[in-house]
């Protein structure tokens, strides 16, 4: 539990029940007034019917009052209220808690409440509150207000400073997630000796991280990550020792991170995606209460101290994408019998494995992809029995047979990603691979590996995503791959498979109904996979369901059952020696968003039924020896004339062979030079957009929701 819900409890508990009495007649008319700025229906009539069918307030819903009948808690979260908070209830002089987040209020918030004599905690978070937040007028210091909670909402303009000085009993604020803007002040603190948390993250905050932030000897939490702070850590920050949160990510900071070490009651530390450098100082060790290092996408050098090894406490080391270099054994990770998450990807680590990792019984997430590692998969990896993600990717790992026999132990994995490994090797048939009846992602991609598609693969009855691509793999696809029900990801281009496309394909469930629930955990499958440069995916369920078989030696003629795989949103059939029409089934996919057909010997015309895909948004048939008059209705006004060329027979306004013209000209072939260009140009680009790039990395969790 953070701190920040923390001291809502402990206000809550604060708030001892006791026996209530009648209404407050004033206090009754007060709510109403409330009640009537709203805009109906809110809470489907119910709430209005609580209140105006009974004459009593402290029996209304939402309402809680005191003995002597006056209103002390307003507690009308999640109830689809509409429309302005009304002023009106700052008359309320006993109100001390106001919870109405996770509604649709707009409007702005009124500072009488903010200023309130009697509130203590206020909370509107998740609602669609807007405009600028007022600074305080009076002089008085003696407000009563303790927690603010204005998260999730639609504020702009400078956030407020001198309201803060006059404070006096200021503990929380969470104003994330808005659109404040200008610098972040340093005033929290000036009168509240007790102000311990404060989160500003997703705002558009800048300039540097305020000195005077340093004097707040009470604070405990820290969060301005997603901002546009740029600067060095200041020295002044490091005098707030008592900070267990510390959260800076996404921004332009930059520097080293030397001093961080004074804090030593750190429990969280996430200075990821900025500019920071230099060396991890051999004194990180003195954080002995952490918990989570997080300093991913930085520019940070040098070796992994191995006083890193007296973080007793971490559970999860994140360093995605820095300039790491050296051996891993240099760390002892035996001392971290806590760790859960392992994540170096994307640095040039060098050696192998260490040992020690096979220490960390309770690790789950695991992942070294983007380094320079080689050598063996050793057996000790069969000790982690926790793993459910495993991404070794693009090292220099060699053995693939030994490696998933080994793997295959691991019966918690519910995706593995071991890609860019075992070069020019051959995948293992043997039958005697299995346990692995979890995963839910397999990633056996630019390998180079000879061989068929295993018939292991069919025991994977859970498996949702599989990655066979840049291969050398050879034969049929075995029509086993029907019996994959939840299989809605196929991606085996740029192959040397052969034979007809067979109709078990156009069989799998996923891809025939948009309607079969998706078994999958999202908290299981967090990294995000680039499909192209504006798609990207961080769950299982939210990938696109996709058949890519481009750039193999598919031949016959594309099956007219194609037509069933009415959820499939992306089909490329690019590359191969298909003959024959393009099915008038084809239209059937409706949800279909990619076609790419292109470089085959397709012939016949385009079905003008294809004009009904509405959410086709890239189609390519070029190459082909299709003829005909191409559809001009539709998605197809969109295409640009590349989608069609190398088809001479071809005829279009939009094509130098227009239709019905009889002084058209025969559009001459393309030289075999340029054909060459453009079929190399064709297949890096498929490469990119449809195979994507698999990049993967950790969703970090948030305190604040």
């Amino acid at each position: 539990m953070n701190f920040f819900h923390l001291a809502l409890v402990l206000l809550l508990l604060s708030f001892i029940c006791a026996p209530v009495g009648s209404c407050i007649e004033q206090e009754r008319l007060t709510l109403l007034r409330f009640l009537a700025e709203l805009s109906p229906p809110h809470d489907n009539g119910q709430l209005a019917a609580s209140w105006r069918n009974r004459t009593d307030c402290c029996t209304w819903e939402g309402i809680i009052c005191d003995v002597d009948g006056a209103v002390t808690e307003i507690l009308l979260a999640s109830r689809g209220l509409e429309g302005r908070i009304s002023s009106s209830l700052s008359e309320l002089t006993s109100l001390s808690r106001l919870n109405l987040s996770y509604n649709s209020l707009s409007g702005g918030l009124p500072p009488e409440l903010i200023f309130s004599g009697s509130i203590v905690v206020l909370d509107v978070s998740f609602n669609r509150l807007g405009g600028e937040l007022q600074e305080v007028d009076s002089s008085s210091s003696d407000w009563p207000l303790q927690v603010l909670n204005i998260s999730s909402n639609l504020f702009t303009g400078a956030f407020p400073s001198t309201t803060w000085e006059k404070m006096s009993n200021l503990v929380a604020i969470n104003a994330s997630n808005n659109s404040f803007t200008g610098h972040i002040p340093s005033s929290f603190c000036i009168s509240s000796l007790s102000f311990a948390a404060l989160d500003l993250c997703y705002n558009q905050f800048s300039g540097e991280i305020p000195a005077g932030i340093g004097k707040c000897s009470a604070l405990r939490m820290l969060k301005a990550g997603h901002n546009n702070i740029s600067g060095a850590l200041p020295d002044d920050l490091f005098h707030a020792t008592s900070l267990e949160y510390l959260s800076f990510p996404n921004n332009g900071l930059q520097g080293t991170i030397k001093l961080v070490i004074k804090l030593s009651n750190l429990v969280f530390l996430d200075l990821g995606g900025n500019s920071f450098s230099g060396k991890v100082p051999e004194s990180i060790g003195e954080l002995k209460k952490l918990e989570e290092l997080r300093m991913d996408h930085n520019y940070i050098s040098g070796e992994l101290p191995s006083t890193l090894a007296n973080c007793t406490n971490l559970a999860a080391i994140v360093l995605v994408s820095n300039k790491f270099t050296g051996d891993l054994a240099k760390v002892n990770f035996s001392n971290l019998p806590n760790l859960k998450t392992l994540d170096l990807c994307t640095n040039y680590f060098t050696g192998t494995i260490p040992a020690s990792i096979y220490s960390c019984s309770n690790l789950t997430w695991l992942r070294l992809s983007f380094n320079k590692l080689h050598g063996q998969l050793p057996e000790e990896t069969e000790k982690l029995k926790s793993l459910t993600f495993v991404s070794l990717s693009y090292n220099y790992f060699t053995n693939i047979t030994g490696a998933l026999h080994i793997l295959k132990s691991l019966r918690n994995l519910t995706t593995l990603l071991i890609g860019g490994n075992f070069m020019h090797e051959t995948i293992p048939q043997d039958e005697t691979i299995h346990g692995l009846e979890n995963l839910q992602v397999l990633g056996i991609n630019d390998c180079a590996l000879t061989g068929k598609i295993p018939s292991w693969l069919s025991k994977l009855k859970k498996l949702e995503l599989l990655l066979l691509y840049n291969n050398q793999l050879s034969g049929p696809i075995p029509t086993w791959i029907k019996s994959l029900n939840y299989l809605k990801y196929v991606d085996l281009s740029n192959n040397s498979l052969t034979g007809e496309i067979p109709t078990s394909l156009t069989e799998m469930p996923m891809l025939r109904s948009d309607k079969i629930a998706d078994h999958s955990d999202p908290r299981l499958f967090r990294m995000p996979v680039f499909v192209a440069p504006s798609l990207e995916y961080h769950t299982a369920n939210a990938f696109p369901k996709m058949l890519n078989l481009g750039n193999n030696k598919f031949s016959g003629v594309i099956p007219m059952e194609i037509g069933q795989l009415k959820a499939l949103l992306s089909l490329n059939l690019s590359f191969n020696n298909l003959h024959g029409e393009i099915p008038q089934s084809a239209s059937n996919l409706k949800n279909l968003m990619v076609l790419d057909l292109s470089s085959n010997h397709l012939t016949g015309a385009i079905p003008s039924s294809l004009a009904n895909l509405h959410f086709l948004s890239n189609f390519n048939i070029s190459y082909n020896d299709l003829e005909g008059p191409v559809p001009i209705t539709g998605q197809f006004s969109t295409f640009p004339t590349s989608s069609f060329a190398g088809n001479p027979k071809l005829c279009s306004p939009m094509l130098l062979h227009r239709c019905n013209s009889a002084g058209a000209a025969p559009v001459s072939t393309i030289p075999t030079k340029q054909y060459i260009d453009k079929v190399v140009f064709a297949i890096a680009f498929g490469m990119f957009f449809g195979v994507g790039v698999l990049y993967d990395q950790i969703v970090v969790s948030r305190f604040f929701g």
